[in-house]
């Protein structure tokens, strides 16, 4: 099976890579630093399998497994994410990913979940597989924060997070205005004032540690 990976951090490619060398039926065909990059190797090599870290610059995680499961419907794309799943895992896995894993358990699970995503299925851990299964639920009294946006939800995470516009701006290359023009978007839809609130929602709706 031919991989591709992508992570902005070269120790991560690395140890990906070495990961999936002693195994005879998988072979690392490229590496992306960012997301464009990821765009651009697609098109150029043959592949099965995207390992793509969730946040890197550029195009963030969610914009590019959008764009890979249109262009390449066949192919698979399994999430790698410093982020624990209850974040993020669902909105990856409604926007295409076939699979979600934290960097974490990745020297235990990637290449299983690799094989798995390969084979057409999806690799999700039994407490991902439950929330989703609440997610085809009615989603009638749903959380403010679900009607945030991909990249709405993104700046939300990180002002509760205690990030300033600035820092979000240069960890999502956008500008500051930007940023801003969603943090009010943010506050409209849930109806808040300030960031206190939104960090005090966060912390309620464990959000954010």
């Amino acid at each position: 099976m031919k991989v591709i990976i992508a992570d902005d951090h070269p120790v991560v490619r690395q140890g990906l890579r070495q990961m999936l060398a002693v195994e005879q039926d998988l072979q690392v065909v490229g590496e992306a630093r960012n997301g464009q990059e990821v765009v651009d190797l697609s098109r150029r090599v043959p592949w099965e399998v995207a390992v793509l870290d969730y946040n890197m610059p550029g195009k963030n995680g969610l914009e590019l497994i959008k764009e890979l499961r249109q262009r390449y419907p066949g192919r698979a794309v399994l999430i790698l994410s410093m982020y624990p799943e209850d974040r993020y895992a669902v909105r990856a896995l409604k926007a295409g990913a076939s699979g979600y894993l934290t960097k974490e358990s990745a020297p235990d699970e990637l290449v299983s979940a690799i094989r798995k995503v390969a084979s057409g299925g999806r690799y999700v851990t039994p407490t991902l597989g439950e929330k989703l299964a609440l997610e085809l639920e009615d989603n009638r009294g749903k959380p403010l924060h679900e009607t945030l946006s991909d990249r709405e939800y993104q700046v939300m995470w990180m002002i509760a997070s205690g990030k300033t516009v600035r820092q979000i701006a240069d960890e999502l290359f956008l500008s500051p205005n930007t940023v801003s023009t969603h943090r009010t978007r943010i506050l409209r839809k849930m109806n808040m004032k300030s960031n206190a609130e939104l960090m005090h929602y966060a912390i309620a709706h464990h959000l954010v540690d």
